[in-house]
């Protein structure tokens, strides 16, 4: 029976929103809170001298990962962050994103608080992957982030649930074999529930959602956006020919150009040809 749990929430765990192969093939793995090496330098940026000032003078923006998002997997569009001039911190998720989302969004407000009082900032912007998308909206939603946050970008977050989480409650595994963070992500749950009753987009916050056809872990793919005033952006609906999954969601350069736009506040026009 240990045996058989083990393997369960190893399998879900692995299914489920996660980016699973962390960094890329070329960045090690880190235990979590390890101090890691810089990943390698990004590729040279085609912002001006005037633009990547602007960006040094914006909120600095908080990457906040997603289950089993290891820090180091989101080196790749933090290190972009940086060349572009922005002031970046990378939250990873407590316990790796496993426990309650409700938790984790209380974390996150302790974070932010500390990113605010470091750099004397009011309002930071939070650039979000998978489940930290929905870490940040609760966090927004009820725990007086609205206050201290500018932007929400979420990358392939399941703004309404993900049959992945639904199909592994009816495999074998039970309910998420346990894990409760995918337990929430069901579609259906009560927390969603709570989460998107009233209002999608709370507050002066200014809200962003980008999504991919690809998306293997979130099903369907349009849950992933937001109503009532957001703006949702489709990969595919500016790069047709553009093939992105969940993970590369943080990886592609088409991707990271719509969340350097979004940032910078000018018209989101997504350079197809960006690697």
């Amino acid at each position: 029976m240990l045996l058989r749990t083990i393997l369960a929430a190893t399998a879900a765990a692995t299914a489920l929103l996660v980016p699973a192969t962390a960094a890329h093939a070329a960045a090690p793995t880190a235990a979590p809170g390890a101090v890691t090496a810089p990943a390698p330098a990004a590729p040279a940026s085609t912002v001006t001298a005037a633009e990547r000032a602007a960006a040094a003078a914006a909120d600095p923006v908080i990457v906040v990962g997603g289950l089993i998002g290891v820090s180091i997997a989101y080196e790749p569009i933090a290190a972009r962050l940086r060349a572009d001039g922005y002031r970046v911190s990378i939250y990873q998720l407590p316990n790796l994103g496993f426990g309650d989302i409700r938790e984790s969004a209380r974390a996150l407000s302790s974070h932010v608080d500390q990113v605010r009082a470091a750099t004397g900032a009011s309002r930071v912007d939070l650039v979000t992957h998978s489940e930290g998308g929905l870490v940040s909206r609760w966090y927004v939603k009820f725990l007086g982030g609205a206050a201290a946050v500018d932007q929400y970008v979420s990358l392939g977050s399941p703004q309404y649930g993900t049959y992945v989480a639904n199909i592994l409650a009816v495999v074998g595994l039970g309910s998420c074999a346990g894990i409760v963070a995918c337990q929430q992500m069901t579609i259906g749950s009560s927390f969603l529930a709570d989460l998107n009753a009233g209002d999608d987009t709370p507050g002066p916050v200014r809200w962003t959602t980008l999504r991919t056809w690809q998306d293997e872990l979130v099903r369907p793919v349009d849950n992933a956006v937001l109503a009532d005033g957001a703006t949702n952006v489709l990969v595919q609906a500016w790069c047709p020919l553009r093939v992105v999954g969940h993970l590369g969601l943080v990886l592609d350069g088409t991707t990271y150009t719509a969340v350097r736009q979004t940032l910078a506040g000018v018209a989101i026009r997504p350079n197809c040809f960006a690697v």
